[in-house]
């Protein structure tokens, strides 16, 4: 999702393929030997095959809406909280979400992991509306859908944390045209098809 926030909020204009993981389709395979998503292919024929890097690409080119510029930190100070969202955050978060997946996990110490990271979000949000000042920036479109998901694996129990601001910020981007704007459902994509033009409509909100 983070990746397509990126494009869409850039306008960088190109086609989208939804892949089911479970019949990934040879097109995947031949772009990526991951065969993980996101990929983008470039014009010139570069893979990218990291959401990150696809949001650092197309902030690159376009960045309408100042991503890259918090109004509080550096870009460097927001790659270093991605990081620990996406190492140590969603560690925790993978094993509360599918135990299954991680027998030799206990899903309850993975939630006071995941709690304490939270709470660090937390105490940056009661100084400022965003992670890194007055603005949305990159830090908050690349963490986001991981919270998200954490606040999925139980809406109840989400909202009966003290977290008044985190639960505002998490909801505020779950109401953004922006978010809607990325959300569509699409059929899965079949080899040799066309993909659906996306951004559609392009927006900077």
């Amino acid at each position: 999702m983070r990746a397509r926030l990126a494009l869409a909020v850039s306008g960088q204009a190109c086609e989208l393929r939804e892949v089911v993981l479970r019949n990934k389709p040879q097109g995947l395979l031949l772009a990526s030997p991951k065969a993980t998503v996101p990929v983008l292919v470039l014009a010139d024929g570069t893979v990218l095959d990291q959401s990150l890097n696809i949001m650092q690409w197309a902030l690159a080119q376009r960045d309408p809406a100042h991503w890259l510029a918090p109004s509080e930190g550096t870009e460097a100070d927001m790659l270093a909280l991605i990081e620990e969202c996406d190492s140590r955050f969603k560690q925790a978060l993978d094993r509360c979400k599918y135990p299954a997946r991680y027998p030799a996990s206990d899903a309850a110490v993975a939630r006071v992991q995941a709690v304490e990271w939270l709470q660090g979000l937390q105490a940056r949000l009661v100084r400022h509306n965003f992670l890194f000042g007055r603005h949305a920036a990159l830090a908050d479109m690349a963490i986001a859908p991981f919270v998200r998901q954490f606040a999925g694996i139980d809406a109840s129990w989400w909202q009966a944390q003290p977290w008044p601001h985190l639960q505002a910020w998490l909801a505020q981007w779950q109401s953004s045209h922006l978010f809607e704007s990325v959300m569509h459902k699409l059929p899965a994509w079949i080899d040799g098809t066309a993909g659906v033009p996306f951004p559609h409509p392009p927006t900077t909100d």
